[in-house]
């Protein structure tokens, strides 16, 4: 068995061992593309029916030709230097993308996988001077970036790349933004981590296909050293202001260090890249203050607390419950868990599961396999489940679902609960939601339904009263006695930006403009009245249904450095979104919203503000983003 640090070897049998573990399908496509032979697709065809490995069946005979085959056209390339990258034309790539897919995909994918393909460098990947400015107008150009995480360490490297001047500062004392944050039991990813990753720094060497904080924590920190980031990085200093001086066309920005001291700064340009899920949010529930033991939210958990023997109590069922509930289960007196509304859970048999070394080898080694996989995720996890988030005015159903395709995921998944717990079907009723699949962010089983069947683990539906000391007590006046208190409540997502005072032109505080929750941005970047000021992971750009937020936050700083190469080529001294282009995006992002799940009737989630419009989320497919963001038409914009 080859690993991922080996060389290829030159020998057709040693190819052959290597090729083992990697899936079939995807090393057709890496084939196809080497070969142009296009028979391979519709021998295949017939036996793939999604873009997951557990939805190919193909025969093994055909699976061993397919390996064969491609460790002849590797050895030859190895003996013959030949590095060449074959480039296929529209018709070969949209065969091939329905072969990865399973399914019929739309040409207006064929440009964005067409980058992908050839784009997999950071180079190919960066910014494209028409006229390079002078080395003086590029230094008068600093940026202060706010915030060390996933999105602020890729706009860096960009900024780095165009040789702009740049300083981050991080209020935590490391890199890695919400990955440095949660250290709570069982925090990983529910994106498979070769899609959750920058597009030009795989990682070949993931232990599982759904990594855990530590892992994802580290890569990031790699991030940083690899670019040679750190010398930029200012780390303990949290900005509390930011205001745009017109005489100067410049942002004064105010920030507070760790030990309490004032520091101000001046640049140029000001880029939010500040995220949403960093600023805890507690449940609205009487006596919280009043517990007698520990209680914490998960993003704030004290690493030296000891759950094991304890009674836990633990509110809430999203994401980070249904990750922190089964780790700590097995070693709890007993786990009591509050649920306000059950989420839909689907079963991946990848979530667990480990990546041997022949598919790290794989990843590394065979030409256009990891660009194929990372599509077929792409797929399988954002623009493949679009379809069945739209609502279907004929629909006959709609209390339960939206569309045939919402309906069927809903059975696929009801299937699965009614499976594990055809011994407990008093807790059916607990677990399957009444909304439509999609109406909240869907989770992937970790285990959960296997816990709930635990004798030492309830699951409570009814209304809580208040928080007393001894525990939580219920509406009903039962109290259940706990030792410690677990919130799993997420996050101030409404609070975008906080709590950060932005001041714009005429000292306009940005909160002000957005009114109570009710943030908005063109493409989620940019707002009128705010020169030179960008927002990544900003309004509308986050992903419910599924995704990758590394994909949109590479769109939004495409977008940024397009904006920046205008506002600097031609000398001027500032670039904001102008006010009707703002407003018909907002009113198209409105308008798509209310075709959609998320705005279904009865639906609450917190992609919504108190008025009912969807501020968060995108109604995008991922490529419609892409493309938006692939394009910088000055006439958008004011120059001053």
């Amino acid at each position: 068995m080859l690993d991922s640090r080996q060389e290829t070897p030159g020998d057709v049998a040693g190819l052959r061992r290597g090729l083992e573990a990697a899936d079939p399908a995807t090393l057709l496509l890496s084939l196809v593309q080497l070969t142009g032979e296009r028979h391979w697709l519709e021998e295949a065809k017939p036996y793939i029916r999604g873009p997951m490995n557990y939805q190919e069946f193909m025969p093994d005979q055909l699976r061993a030709s397919i390996r064969d085959r491609l460790a002849e056209v590797l050895a030859e390339r190895a003996r013959s230097g030949n590095s060449c990258h074959p480039s296929p034309d529209d018709a070969l790539l949209s065969e091939m993308m329905r072969l990865a897919t399973g399914e019929a995909v739309p040409d207006d994918y064929i440009a964005m996988m067409r980058e992908d393909l050839t784009a997999d460098s950071l180079q190919s990947r960066s910014l494209t001077w028409r006229k390079r400015p002078s080395p003086a107008a590029l230094e008068a150009a600093e940026v202060v970036i706010i915030g060390a995480g996933m999105s602020g360490l890729y706009a860096a490297i960009q900024l780095r790349q165009a040789g702009i001047p740049f300083v981050i500062l991080e209020k935590n004392d490391a890199v890695g933004g919400t990955w440095h944050e949660n250290i709570y039991p069982g925090c990983g990813v529910d994106t498979p981590n070769h899609f959750y990753s920058y597009a030009f720094e795989p990682n070949h060497d993931w232990s599982h296909f759904f990594a855990k904080r530590d892992e994802l924590w580290n890569y990031f920190e790699r991030v940083a050293d690899n670019y040679d980031l750190r010398k930029h990085i200012r780390l303990g200093i949290e900005v509390t202001e930011a205001r745009y001086d017109e005489a100067s066309a410049s942002w004064r920005i105010t920030a507070q260090a760790a030990d309490g001291s004032r520091q101000e700064l001046i640049a140029r340009v000001l880029v939010s890249a500040v995220g949403v899920l960093n600023r805890p949010k507690l449940p609205d529930i009487a006596g919280l203050g009043s517990f007698a033991g520990p209680a914490f939210h998960t993003a704030q958990w004290d690493k030296n607390f000891d759950w094991r023997g304890k009674r836990i109590a633990m509110i809430g069922t999203g994401a980070s419950g249904h990750q922190v509930g089964p780790t700590i289960a097995p070693d709890v007196e007993r786990l009591m868990i509050f649920q306000r509304s059950p989420h839909w859970v689907v079963p991946n048999p990848n979530y667990h599961a480990g990546v041997d070394e022949g598919k790290k080898w794989a990843l590394a080694n065979v030409p256009f396999y990891l660009r194929w996989y990372r599509f077929q995720l792409f797929w399988g996890f954002a623009d493949g489940l679009h379809a069945a988030l739209k609502v279907d005015p004929d629909w006959p159903q709609p209390k339960r679902s939206l569309n045939a395709l919402n309906e069927k995921h809903r059975l696929f998944m009801e299937r699965h609960m009614k499976s594990e717990l055809a011994d407990r079907l008093d807790l059916l009723g607990k677990v399957i939601p009444d909304y439509p699949a999609y109406g909240k962010r869907i989770l992937i089983d970790n285990y959960w339904f296997r816990m709930l069947k635990r004798d030492n683990v309830d699951l409570i539906t009814d209304p809580i009263e208040k928080i007393v000391p001894e525990g939580v007590r219920m509406k009903d006046g039962r109290i259940w006695h706990a030792d410690a208190l677990v919130l799993a409540t997420g996050f101030k997502v409404s609070k975008m930006l906080f709590p950060m005072k932005i001041f714009g032109r005429e000292g306009r505080e940005l909160h002000d403009l957005w009114g109570a929750d009710d943030a908005k941005a063109y493409l989620g970047l940019t707002v009128p009245g705010f020169p030179n000021f960008f927002m990544l992971t900003g309004p509308n750009t986050a992903l419910a249904h599924g995704g990758n937020q590394i994909f949109m936050t590479e769109c939004s700083v495409r977008h940024m450095m397009l904006a920046l190469r205008e506002l600097l080529e031609s000398g001027r001294r500032s670039i904001e979104c102008k006010s009707e282009v703002y407003e018909s995006y907002n009113r198209e992002v409105d308008a798509m919203h209310a075709r959609m799940v998320w705005t279904h009737k009865g639906m609450t989630n917190w992609y919504r503000n108190p008025h009912g419009r969807v501020f968060a989320i995108t109604p995008w497919r991922l490529v419609e983003y892409w493309k938006m963001t692939s394009r910088f038409d000055a006439a958008e914009y004011e120059f001053r």
